[in-house]
C-alpha cells in the first residue's frame, strides 16, 4: 500500500470523525449506514484537481466547473452531503437498502455514496444537464470502481427515461420549484430531498409523496449551485447601500430609488428580551417571520451584505448571506445580529425609516410568538399548480411555476 493511499485513508477517517462531531454539535446523530459509506468511498478520486487535504475537509465544497465567474458544478461539502443522506434515510424509515435512487445534479461522489447505501439489490441513476459534468462523473465513478451507476445527460425538468419510478430522488442543485416530473417519478411513499428556495431562502427539505402531494418531514439550512436548464430561476438584487442588497426571489417589486437612502436614516434597535441557548434553530424562525410578514400583507425580502459593510456598521444583520427583512410604507426592518450574554443570546431587529420603532417592535413580537409556540419547525406541503384554494391546507401559500407551496407551523405545547 502506497504512502498516498495511507494518507488518504487517514484523511478520510479524520473527515468522518469531524462529521460525527458536527452532527453531535447540532443535536443530530449520524446513521451507521451513512457513516459506513463515508468511511469507504475515496472522495479524493472525485476531486483529482485538488490535494487530498482539501478534498477531505469536512466543511469544504470543491468547485469542478466555472462559467466565467459563476460556479456551475461542484462536489458538495461533506457535512451537507451527510446531512441530506441522513434526511433521506430517516424519511424512508427503513433506510436505503434495496432502493431505486435518482440523483439530479452529478458530481460522482454523492452517487457513489448512494451506491454503497442501496447495496447489491438497489440501483442509482445520476443525471446532469451538462455533458462535461456527466463525462467527468462517469470517469471518476469508474476510477473509484463504481461502474454500475447509470449516468445520464438530460434536463431533469422532464422525466428521466420511459416509465422510470424511484423510491428516492436526491437533488444536489439549488431549485426554485418542484416540477411535476419529480413527483410523478416517485413511488407512493417515496422521498424527495431537494435544496428548495422559498421566500428567497434555501433549505434542504425531505418530502414524502402522499398521493399527488409532497409533505416535508425535515429541513436543513444549506446552499447549492443553482439549477440550470428549464428549471432555472434567476434571483434579482436591489442595491440599498454600498455592499448591501435586497434579494428578490418571489416576484417582489421594489423601487430602487425609493429604498436607496433608507440605511442613511437613523437606525432603531429593538430586543425580544429573551435568553436562548446556542442550539436554538434560528433557520426555523426565519421561515416563521417570512410567513407572518406575508400573511400580514407586507413585503418580505432578504437582506444580504458584504463583510465590509458590516464592519463599517452600515448594517448589523443576523447573517450576511441572507437575513429576513420587511419593507412597508417606506420603512425597512430586518432581524439583527444576536446580543450575547455569557452562553445565552437575545433576538433583535433593526429598522430604518419613518415607522422604524413600530416595525422593529412588530418583528420582535413575532419572534416572541415563535418562542411562545414552542419554537415549532416548519412543515412544507407541495401540491400541483392548479390545486384549488379549497384543497390547500391552512398556511402561507407561495405560488410557483409548477406548484403551490404551503408553509405551516404546528405549535408545540410547553
Amino acid at each position: 500500500m502506497s504512502v498516498d493511499t495511507i494518507s488518504s485513508d487517514d484523511l478520510r477517517a479524520a473527515m468522518v470523525d469531524a462529521l460525527i462531531a458536527d452532527h453531535a454539535g447540532k443535536g443530530l446523530t449520524m446513521r451507521p449506514d451513512v457513516e459506513a459509506a463515508l468511511r469507504v468511498v475515496p472522495r479524493h478520486l472525485f476531486t483529482p484537481d485538488v490535494p487530498p487535504e482539501e478534498a477531505y475537509r469536512a466543511d469544504h465544497s470543491v468547485i469542478t466547473k466555472r462559467d466565467g465567474d459563476e460556479t456551475v458544478s461542484s462536489v458538495s461539502a461533506p457535512w451537507l452531503i451527510a446531512e441530506m443522506l441522513g434526511q433521506a434515510a430517516d424519511a424512508l424509515g427503513g433506510g436505503f437498502a434495496g432502493r431505486r435512487v435518482l440523483e439530479i445534479g452529478s458530481g460522482g461522489y454523492n452517487a457513489s455514496l448512494l451506491r454503497e447505501l442501496v447495496g447489491a439489490s438497489g440501483s442509482v441513476t445520476t443525471v446532469d444537464i451538462d455533458p462535461d459534468v456527466t463525462e467527468r462523473a462517469s470517469a471518476c465513478l469508474a476510477a473509484a470502481g463504481y461502474r454500475d451507476v447509470t449516468v445520464r445527460c438530460a434536463d431533469a425538468e422532464q422525466p428521466i427515461g420511459p416509465g422510470g419510478s424511484f423510491d428516492v430522488i436526491v437533488v444536489t442543485a439549488g431549485a426554485w420549484d418542484v416540477p411535476a416530473a419529480w413527483t410523478s417519478q416517485l413511488v407512493e411513499g417515496g422521498v424527495l430531498v431537494v435544496p428548495l428556495r422559498t421566500f428567497g431562502m434555501t433549505r434542504s427539505w425531505a418530502l414524502r409523496r402522499t398521493g399527488g402531494r409532497l409533505i416535508s418531514s425535515s429541513q436543513r439550512l444549506c446552499g447549492f449551485v443553482s439549477m440550470r436548464g428549464a428549471g432555472a430561476h434567476e434571483m434579482r438584487y436591489v442595491d440599498i447601500a454600498d455592499g448591501v442588497h435586497l434579494r428578490l426571489d418571489e416576484g417582489q417589486q421594489v423601487d430602487a430609488d425609493a429604498v436607496g437612502g433608507l440605511l442613511a436614516q437613523l437606525r432603531v434597535q429593538a430586543w425580544a428580551g429573551v435568553s436562548l441557548p446556542p442550539r436554538t434553530i434560528l433557520a426555523d424562525l426565519d421561515l416563521w417571520l417570512a410567513a407572518r410578514v406575508m400573511d400580514g400583507g407586507e413585503r418580505f425580502v432578504v437582506l444580504t451584505a458584504q463583510q465590509e459593510a458590516i464592519d463599517a456598521d452600515v448594517v448589523a444583520p443576523a447573517w450576511r448571506f441572507g437575513t429576513p427583512a420587511v419593507l412597508h410604507e417606506g420603512t425597512l426592518c430586518y432581524r439583527s445580529a444576536l446580543r450575547w450574554s455569557d452562553d445565552l443570546f437575545d433576538l433583535g431587529a433593526c429598522g430604518h425609516g419613518p415607522d422604524a420603532a413600530a416595525a422593529t417592535e412588530r418583528m420582535v413580537e413575532q419572534m416572541r410568538a415563535w418562542l411562545d409556540a414552542g419554537s415549532p419547525p416548519p412543515v412544507l406541503h407541495i401540491l400541483p399548480a392548479m390545486t384549488p384554494d379549497g384543497d390547500l391546507p391552512a398556511g402561507t401559500v407561495l405560488d410557483k411555476r409548477h406548484s403551490r407551496i404551503v408553509l405551516t407551523f404546528t405549535s408545540i405545547p410547553a
